[in-house]
């Protein structure tokens, strides 16, 4: 197993928005924003220690950051990565109260 601080530290945040919570009804996945430079194997491997659950497959997406205008000046939003990933048949991830 890697590094247990490195695996705190691959998952951000979960992205918890329409398509996301669609994506999971439907396919029992669920997404989250992880460190650019992270693998799937680690990414699988962060899960299943934080969650408590079996990880299926881990699919990862780079996301170009927007150009945005600030004032005058145009700028742009940093490149980010996010993660699908799927549960074994019985696994759930609950993120909210109940």
């Amino acid at each position: 197993m890697k590094n247990q601080e490195r695996l705190l530290q691959v998952i951000r945040s979960p992205i918890v928005s329409e398509k996301s919570t669609k994506v999971a009804d439907k396919h029992r996945q669920f997404v989250f924003k992880v460190l650019p430079n992270a693998t799937k194997p680690e990414i699988k491997q962060a899960v299943e220690f934080l969650f408590n659950v079996k990880v299926r497959h881990v699919q990862t997406v780079c996301v170009k950051g927007k150009q945005k205008r600030y004032g005058w000046v145009w700028g742009r939003r940093i490149d980010w990565k996010k993660a699908y990933v799927g549960l074994e048949e019985g696994y759930d991830i609950i993120f909210g109260g109940q």
